[in-house]
């Protein structure tokens, strides 16, 4: 028996994904559970394994190309006997047919029973579109399943139009005949460009910028160094600290921690941190859960555990989901000065930059000190310019004096 490798549903609001690395090549065996490719979505890459052994036929979607949810991958011959096919061919007895015939008779009335077969759900849809009863369809899905595409091969006509990415300015070949290279846009460069235009014709986006001294901190971070790694197996970075005084900030400023649905204001009384980590696929925003309850040892542990798997492609997509705020730390890759973009439905997201020294006025007197520009993006529709601006401020405050959070002053 042979069923299709389709693609199952990974998320939430994920219609599409795209076919990364193919980890078995046609004709090779695949264990029951055993990975057999990577496929990419627009908010993590997953393996996709075989539901049960049997050798891989045929490939339908090579990599690099994109399929819809419950879209057939691949062909799986089931079973130890697949890979023995070739040697019952070469006997070729004549008793051999009439053996085969019962055994696709018996299979033909399993229909009948009714309730033993399973019907997808996109597949309903598309019988009913298409007039057609369970019993007018043949599955070729695990167990026996009713897919999408057995529909539409039992009426073409109800097979679905493929989805096509439409960019929105049609660049043409270079007039001179030049060479170019034509790299599909990944899902995840895909869903981020959407975030990206999304969040700048539904939001009503305002930017406030401050400048922090960073010398309390550096200091702090070389003096009690050698103690936190002893305790937490990690250093010590500026995150927590940033992640810290955010918390602090948006207790005093819930407008800021806010969303809004449909007409209604939305105040979130928990705090999901997201963090900007660029990956192997590009920028990710993993979420620390509740982080008003973390420690600084626990939300670097966090971070280093979130970066090792971005790189790797293996954040889930759970790690991905919600979110209140998020932080975004331009400085690792040289920035000085930018206006981050929200990250919809949230109202704020603040910029980090490069800590450099410069000169500054403290006392009355001129003197070279680390600084920091940061910058806060907020939707003006839920947080006003006073709320953003002091908000900012507030988060230099506890950074240039981070006793003030142990006060709660």
């Amino acid at each position: 028996m042979s069923y299709k490798l389709i693609v199952p549903q990974t998320g939430e609001s994920i219609t599409e994904v795209q076919v990364g690395e193919w980890l078995k090549s046609e004709g090779d065996v695949v264990e029951r559970d055993e990975a057999v490719v990577v496929l990419e979505t627009d908010k993590a890459t997953v393996e996709l394994p075989a539901p049960e052994a049997g050798v891989l036929k045929r490939i339908l979607k090579p990599a690099g190309e994109f399929a819809r949810v419950e879209e057939a991958l691949a062909v799986i011959e089931e079973g130890e006997g697949a890979a023995k096919r070739p040697a019952a061919k070469s006997k070729k007895p004549a008793a051999t047919k009439p053996a085969e015939e019962p055994a696709v008779k018996t299979k033909a009335k399993t229909p009948e029973k009714g309730p033993a077969k399973r019907v997808m759900p996109a597949a309903k849809r598309a019988m009913a579109q298409a007039g057609l009863g369970p019993e007018d369809v043949e599955g070729t899905g695990p167990g026996g399943r009713v897919l999408k595409e057995d529909v539409a091969g039992a009426c073409p006509a109800a097979a679905p139009t493929p989805a096509v990415f439409s960019p929105p300015v049609d660049v043409p070949p270079d007039p001179l005949g030049r060479e170019e290279e034509v790299v599909p846009m990944s899902m995840i460069r895909r869903r981020i460009a959407d975030r990206l235009v999304s969040a700048q014709h539904n939001a009503a986006l305002l930017t406030t910028f401050n400048e922090i001294d960073m010398s309390t901190v550096m200091v702090l971070r070389r003096k009690r160094q050698d103690a936190f790694v002893a305790r937490h197996g990690i250093k010590l970075g500026f995150m927590s600290f940033f992640v810290k005084a955010a918390v602090d900030a948006l207790k005093q400023f819930p407008a800021v921690n806010g969303s809004i649905r449909d007409r209604d204001f939305v105040f979130h009384n928990y705090y999901d941190i997201g963090v900007a980590i660029g990956g192997g696929k590009g920028l990710v925003v993993p979420v620390l859960r509740d982080a008003d309850r973390m420690s600084f040892g626990g939300i670097e542990q966090a971070i280093a555990d979130f970066s090792e798997r971005a790189r790797a492609n293996r954040l889930d997509l759970d790690d991905l989901k919600g979110g209140t705020f998020t932080i975004s730390n331009g400085g690792v890759y040289g920035s000085l000065l930018s206006t981050p973009i929200l990250n919809p439905p949230q109202s704020g997201v603040l910029g980090l930059h490069g800590i450099k020294e410069r000169p500054v006025a403290v006392d009355g007197q001129v003197v070279i000190r680390p600084m920091m520009y940061v910058a806060l993006t907020y939707d003006h529709r839920m947080v006003d310019g006073r709320e953003a601006v002091t908000f900012l401020k507030r988060i230099r405050d506890v950074i240039e004096d981070p006793s003030v959070m142990l006060l709660e002053v």
